[in-house]
Order: C-alpha cells, then sequence, then structure tokens
C-alpha cells in the first residue's frame, strides 16, 4: 500500500463531522426563523380581530345605552294619552355623548281603551291603560360599522274608573 492511499482512506473517514454536515445548520436555522415568523404573523393578525372585536363591542355597547336612555327619557317626559296618536321623537342625541343618539316612539296600546280590570277584586276602581316605548339607539361615530341596538319596554298606566276615564278616548 502506498501512502498516497492511506492518507486518503482516512481524511475519508474522518469522526469529527465537519466535512458532511457544512450548512445543516443554516438550514435548520433558517426553518426555526421561519416557524417563528408565522408564528408571530399568526399573533398580530389575531391581535388585530381581537382590536377590531373589542371596538364593535364597545359601539354596540354605546348603542344599547342610548337605546336605555330613549326609553328613560319617554317615561319622564312622556305623554301617555290614550288616545293620542303615537308620540315620535327622532335622533336626539343623548345628554352627555356627541355621538349616541337615540328615536322612541310611544304608542298607546288597545287603541287607547282602558283594559278591563278583573271582576270581584279593589281594581275594579281603576282603569289600567297600556302604552308601548320602542327605542333604538345608535352609535354615530367615526366608525365604519355603525351601532344600532333597539329596545322596546311596555308601561301601565293606573287611572280611576269613572266615564271620563272609561270612555272612548280614555283618560281627558
Amino acid at each position: 500500500m502506498s501512502r498516497e492511499d492511506v492518507v486518503v482512506t482516512r481524511a475519508h473517514f474522518r469522526t469529527d463531522g465537519r466535512g458532511r454536515q457544512r450548512g445543516a445548520a443554516l438550514v435548520v436555522a433558517l426553518l426555526l426563523l421561519l416557524v417563528i415568523t408565522l408564528l408571530a404573523v399568526a399573533g398580530m393578525n389575531s391581535a388585530a380581530v381581537e382590536l377590531s372585536m373589542a371596538g364593535n363591542e364597545q359601539h354596540r355597547q354605546n348603542a344599547f345605552q342610548a337605546a336605555e336612555t330613549g326609553i328613560e327619557q319617554t317615561v319622564v317626559t312622556g305623554g301617555f294619552i290614550p288616545a293620542a296618536a303615537n308620540e315620535v321623537h327622532n335622533n336626539v342625541f343623548v345628554p352627555t355623548s356627541a355621538t349616541d343618539t337615540y328615536s322612541t316612539i310611544l304608542r298607546s296600546d288597545l287603541g287607547g281603551a282602558a283594559q278591563p280590570a278583573l271582576w270581584g277584586n279593589s281594581w275594579n276602581s281603576f282603569s289600567t291603560y297600556d302604552f308601548t316605548i320602542t327605542s333604538t339607539g345608535s352609535f354615530l361615530g367615526t366608525s365604519v360599522r355603525s351601532a344600532q341596538s333597539t329596545h322596546s319596554q311596555g308601561i301601565a298606566v293606573l287611572a280611576p274608573a269613572s266615564a271620563q276615564t272609561s270612555g272612548a278616548g280614555g283618560l281627558n
């Protein structure tokens, strides 16, 4: 055997691994970097969607509160006249907000007639008039997603039973 063959054989069977693994660490590192980048992008997309959802929920809450304010204001200022036409208020701004509005309809139920009392009890001396308040609250902020919420509230008004209140037209 010549000396050259021995040198080639030793170089060929080296056990330190430097010759065969060149670039393998780079490929593994790039793959890990790709996986981490994909996770980061997915996390950013998820955060953006959650931010949009939180904004929508806030707008929905504003519209809900505006509708409730409309009902409260109608209870305080409403006419509650059974024979009258519907009392309508459109696009009224909520007192503490520049972006929230409500629209309300105060409607007399049963055509303005009194609801009959049950026979045989003390309610016979009273007449009951039923009303429904429908309120729609709106958020009119700078968002492209406008929010609306509609609420209905029933109201019963008691009045002494008499020919004046029990006749056609109700409370006069």
